[in-house]
């Protein structure tokens, strides 16, 4: 299998599936010296997982990771004081499946045959034959998105020493939109749901803020936890304080559910898709993500354009369109209209708009970079469905599936966040060594 490969300079490449023992990335361009917890990653890990709150899939699934390779395991020399740092060889994490079981995949075997509309089943059976990892699947479900999440945070953890920031929000939902707001409060508001979030995550608590497992722990015990854990997890599930809407409204100014800075506009979103999801349907919605700091002149020309990689977020399942900037709006603009024209204050470039999302000509403007993808309804819908059998080819009916999201932009947002971030740092480190090289040249 191709295309599990993303970047030249900071690389990663991702394996496992839905049912398989788990996942994996494998990241090459971290640089040594740098210091991060399986803790941390899990805390942006936990905002994609299913499981959460009323709208997404009932899987259980933890999504707990484990740093395997690419770190030190003790001090280098007596007293260095460089344990658990990253050291500059291929950082490996792994993200075991713990709510596996046979129950879930007789579901899968007892409707395998039967190709579900939206999804990938019927191409990838054609493309792999009947060895095809059809249970959940395989790497074409979204469960491979959690690798993208745990990888991209290492690239985010990187992009902030560079004064690089990069967020996201639910931009609309079910046809609700979110006005447009500044974004240094849209900032700020996201940081804050992302902590609301670690606070009321029963396995964040319980795992790590609690010490049962953490990073410096051997392999071979963090698994023995890990088995445990796979037993646990309804006990665990069950110490989860109630997510009472007003009293989170209070205390973070946060909404409770939808990561949208507007809060009467974020539970209009989880009314809207809550009508829809009554009639066995879902909803989709767009997803804004923001990076502030990129320096002038990050990315390539011709094939390799900044904005062209971000255009391959259309990797992420579910993703049917990406634009940045003013995209598709610039349809119904004039050229006056469209340009950003620019003055100087100080010495300094301001533009007076920025129709091109911080891109022109594939390389950054300094400006924030605005980046939008289009998510899709939910494919596994509670409705009957006409399909085939796939052996047979056969006309068939496909039932009603209940075990659902009613909505998957609310989950995958942290993806294209942590996604872009990959993209930026592969860009900025060749960016770097190019500027590096060019003063060399005078």
């Amino acid at each position: 299998m191709f295309g599990c490969h993303i970047g030249k300079l900071f690389q990663v490449s991702v394996s496992g599936g839905s049912y398989q023992e788990g996942l994996t990335a494998v990241i090459q361009g971290v640089p040594p010296g740098l210091v991060f917890t399986e803790q941390e990653i899990y805390g942006d890990m936990l905002l994609r997982k299913p499981g959460s709150d009323e709208l997404s899939s009932p899987r259980k699934e933890p999504d707990l990771p484990v740093i395997f390779t690419g770190i030190n395991a003790a001090d280098t020399i007596e007293g260095a004081g460089n344990e658990g740092h990253t050291n500059g060889t291929p950082l490996t994490l792994l993200i075991p499946n713990l709510d596996r079981h046979f129950i879930h995949i007789k579901q899968y075997q007892d409707t395998n045959r039967t190709p579900r509309p939206g999804h990938a089943s019927y191409a990838t059976f054609q493309k792999y034959g009947p060895d095809d990892d059809a249970i959940g699947a395989g790497i074409f479900s979204g469960r491979y998105s959690s690798t993208i999440v745990a990888s991209g945070y290492i690239a985010k953890k990187v992009l902030q020493k560079c004064g690089i920031e990069v967020f996201s929000y639910v931009k609309e939902l079910a046809g609700v939109k979110c006005p447009t707001l500044d974004y240094g409060m849209v900032a700020e508001k996201t940081l804050q749901y992302k902590k609301m979030r670690r606070d009321y995550d029963p396995f964040y608590q319980q795992i790590y803020v609690k010490g049962r497992v953490r990073t410096e722990m051997r392999f071979l015990e963090k698994m023995r936890i890990f088995a445990e854990i796979e037993k646990e997890i309804d006990p665990i599930r069950a110490t989860a304080a109630p997510m009472e809407r007003r009293k989170i409204e209070k205390e973070y100014g946060v909404h409770h559910i939808v990561n949208c800075p507007d809060i009467a506009v974020a539970q209009e979103m989880v009314d809207a898709v809550n009508r829809i999801s009554a009639t066995g349907d879902s909803a989709g919605g767009i997803v804004e993500i923001v990076t502030r700091g990129v320096p002038v002149g990050v990315g390539e020309p011709v094939f390799n354009k900044l904005d062209a990689e971000l255009g391959r977020m259309l990797g992420i399942g579910a993703v049917k369109g990406v634009e940045i900037g003013a995209g598709f709006g610039v349809k119904d603009m004039t050229g006056y209209q469209n340009n950003d024209r620019m003055h100087a204050e100080n010495r300094k470039v301001i533009f007076d708009s920025n129709n091109a999302g911080g891109i022109t000509g594939g390389l950054a403007t300094g400006q924030d970079i605005i980046c939008r993808i289009a998510v899709k309804g939910t494919p596994t819908i509670d409705k009957k469905q006409n399909t085939i059998d796939k052996y047979t080819l056969d006309n068939r009916e496909l039932a009603a599936i209940t075990r659902r999201d009613a909505t998957i932009v609310s989950r995958i947002w942290p993806v294209a966040e942590n996604y872009t971030a990959l993209v930026l740092l592969d860009y900025l480190v060749a960016h770097y060594g190019y500027q590096a090289l060019r003063s060399k040249m005078s």
